[in-house]
């Protein structure tokens, strides 16, 4: 797989120490290994090769791999998240997490904090400290990535909405090309979207790197507005 092919992969991770399922996009498995999450809906991730959005071991792997052919791989840290880090484990005083958390009412041993603008796991909480673990929580292990490539985007202006899709959550933006040129009409509810102006400018980077287009333009379109008829 060239670096800029987009794709759909289907795979499951695992800790290899102790084949426990971190994570997957297969129901089946989920179901397997009593992982099953009713509320989420299962199907094959999407992802762009080269564009540094996995980590560096599965990304060098898939450089290599074919569509519709099943891989089992293991990564070491080093290629992951990384060894462990024992300076990453601090102590601090309980009323200085009290005052970082929104609910201490949710705060339990394995539970997600945020100090000082740094995510950390809590590990330790008594006698009036707590122990914050900013450790990636798979810092340290080796994990197992079963995959398939299940399917690789061809067609240009699917590449476009594929990745308006990834980055945006949403599926109602209308793609024209012109040679190179293509112009993107955005649905009116994204202008008023806090995050749309930085992830308009990823996607300008992300579209002239992987597909070569030229003119990028961006076409709002604001019907107006009808009141309703009286009965």
């Amino acid at each position: 797989m060239d670096n800029g092919t987009i794709v759909h992969i289907d795979y499951d991770l695992f800790n290899a120490d102790n084949d426990k399922l971190i994570e997957t996009t297969r129901e089946d498995i989920a179901k397997e290994h009593d992982a099953h999450d009713e509320t989420r809906t299962y199907s094959p991730m999407i992802t762009v090769i080269g564009d540094g959005r996995l980590i560096a071991g599965f990304e060098s792997h898939l450089n290599e791999a074919e569509a519709e052919a099943d891989y089992s791989i293991d990564i070491e840290p080093s290629d992951a998240y990384g060894e462990r880090d024992a300076s990453l484990v601090e102590t601090i005083g309980q009323n200085v997490l009290m005052r970082s958390v929104r609910d201490p009412e949710m705060l339990g041993i394995g539970a997600p904090v945020e100090i000082g603008g740094r995510q950390g796991i809590l590990q330790f909480l008594s006698a009036g400290r707590a122990r914050i673990d900013y450790n990636h929580p798979l810092a340290g292990v080796t994990l197992r990535y079963n995959y398939r490539i299940t399917k690789v985007v061809e067609d240009r202006s699917e590449k476009v909405e594929t990745l308006l899709n990834m980055n945006t959550g949403r599926d109602d933006f209308e793609v024209e090309f012109e040679g190179d040129d293509l112009t993107i009409t955005t649905p009116e509810a994204v202008a008023y979207d806090q995050n749309w102006t930085f992830t308009k400018f990823s996607l300008v980077r992300t579209l002239r790197d992987h597909l070569g287009v030229g003119i990028v333009v961006f076409k709002e379109v604001h019907e107006p507005r009808v009141a309703d008829e009286e009965e």
